[in-house]
């Protein structure tokens, strides 16, 4: 059992940051119980069910909680729990019943966890956006791209789950230590671009400091250092090198054949051009395998840039049990890891309603409520 076991996790079934922190939160023992909607169990989802990752370690229970036996029968689960999970839009939770008030007021020791893009307030707050728009307001999606070009999405890593799923668990976790303490539950808003931005303080610093260049790519970490990028290889594959302290710089130049002596001054940003155009033309000689014969394990700094379909295949991610294979799914495997209670994938993502009757009676909803709510659609096990 993870070391969450024993937490009890309602989660409102959605999209964004609110699944992947309840994935997280599952995956280290917690019991997250999914409520999904009755209306839309029918309808099919994005991909097929074994494939929605962020649902695994959860049970999905199907309520109507637009009917008055399912709404209450909502605010008895809440009753029992310790964390709660909302990523609506503002103001939907509080329509629909389940508002923070409302859980507080049904169980003031709960910590209710919403995740929003823009926030819960503000002139954007009602908008629709995806992570590509939140990161964008945040001056992040403006320093990441090649010189010269547009910026790029950074698939929605940076937005989604660093940002938004990221800070929501952490924080939630942080106000489940303060119940401890205070016997008090509290509201945990994650919003995408406070996350991001609290991402970006280094940057924010270097910016200060006169060391972020406002142009892209012509910078330390965003792939203007020849020192710090990713180089074509002989083969049309990558690879990328973060030599960037001079004693790891100086391992890379002796190993790939250059003499450190015969090279531009990498301090001087002048010479930077110059010195990505030698390095190119050494990569260039040979296959992304040959240089990780050369390179990887030493203090050069250096991987192979690996296609996913690759990365179960390196000989550290297989030593490491990076991805594990359930029921079929290869998928990654629960992190951090943990000494005496690590996290485990227990089950795979369900079906909507899947465990709709087992899950409630494990929650102490009753048999008679059970009965009538199946009767009357309120509702819904497959």
């Amino acid at each position: 059992m993870g070391p969450l076991a024993g937490l009890k996790v309602i989660e409102m079934a959605g999209l964004g940051p609110a699944p992947f922190a309840g994935m997280l939160l599952g995956d280290l023992g917690a019991d997250v119980l999914r409520i999904d909607r009755v209306s839309s169990v029918d309808l099919g989802i994005e991909f097929p069910t074994e494939f929605d990752l962020r649902n695994r370690n959860k049970k999905s229970v199907a309520i109507n909680i637009k009917t008055e036996d399912g709404l209450a029968t909502l605010h008895s689960l809440i009753e029992k729990a310790d964390v709660f999970i909302e990523g609506y839009r503002p103001g939907v939770a509080e329509r629909l019943g389940i508002g923070p008030n409302d859980c507080l007021r049904i169980n003031p020791r709960i910590v209710y966890g919403r995740a929003t893009g823009w926030g819960q307030d503000g002139p954007l707050a009602m908008s629709a956006g995806h992570d590509i728009n939140y990161i964008a307001l945040t001056g992040a999606l403006h320093c990441i791209g090649a010189k010269n070009g547009p910026p790029v999405p950074p698939l929605n890593l940076l937005g989604d789950y660093g940002g938004g799923a990221l800070y929501l668990a952490f924080g939630i976790m942080c106000a489940v230590f303060q119940v401890k303490q205070s016997g008090a539950g509290q509201v945990v808003d994650s919003t995408m671009i406070d996350g991001v931005t609290s991402l970006l303080t280094v940057f924010h610093a270097f910016q200060q400091m006169g060391e972020m260049n406002k142009e892209r790519g012509s910078n330390l970490l965003d792939g203007g250092a020849p020192y710090y990028g990713c180089y074509e290889t002989k083969d049309g594959q990558y690879i990328a090198i973060g030599a960037i302290e001079e004693r790891f710089y100086k391992t890379l130049i002796e190993l790939i054949g250059l003499k450190f002596e015969d090279l531009p001054d990498r301090n001087d940003r002048a010479n930077w051009p110059e010195l990505q155009a030698r390095l190119a033309t050494i990569f260039l000689k040979k296959t992304r395998d040959e240089w990780s014969g050369i390179l990887e394990g030493t203090d050069a700094c250096f991987s192979p840039v690996l296609s996913l379909e690759e990365v179960n295949s390196h000989p550290h991610n297989k030593a490491r049990s990076l991805l594990a294979d359930v029921d079929g799914v290869t998928q990654p495997r629960p992190a951090p890891r943990f000494s005496t209670t690590p996290g485990e994938i227990r089950y795979p993502a369900p079906k909507p309603g899947q465990h709709t009757i087992q899950a409630l009676r494990e929650w102490g909803i009753n048999e008679e409520i059970l009965t009538e709510g199946l009767e009357s659609g309120v509702f819904f096990s497959r």
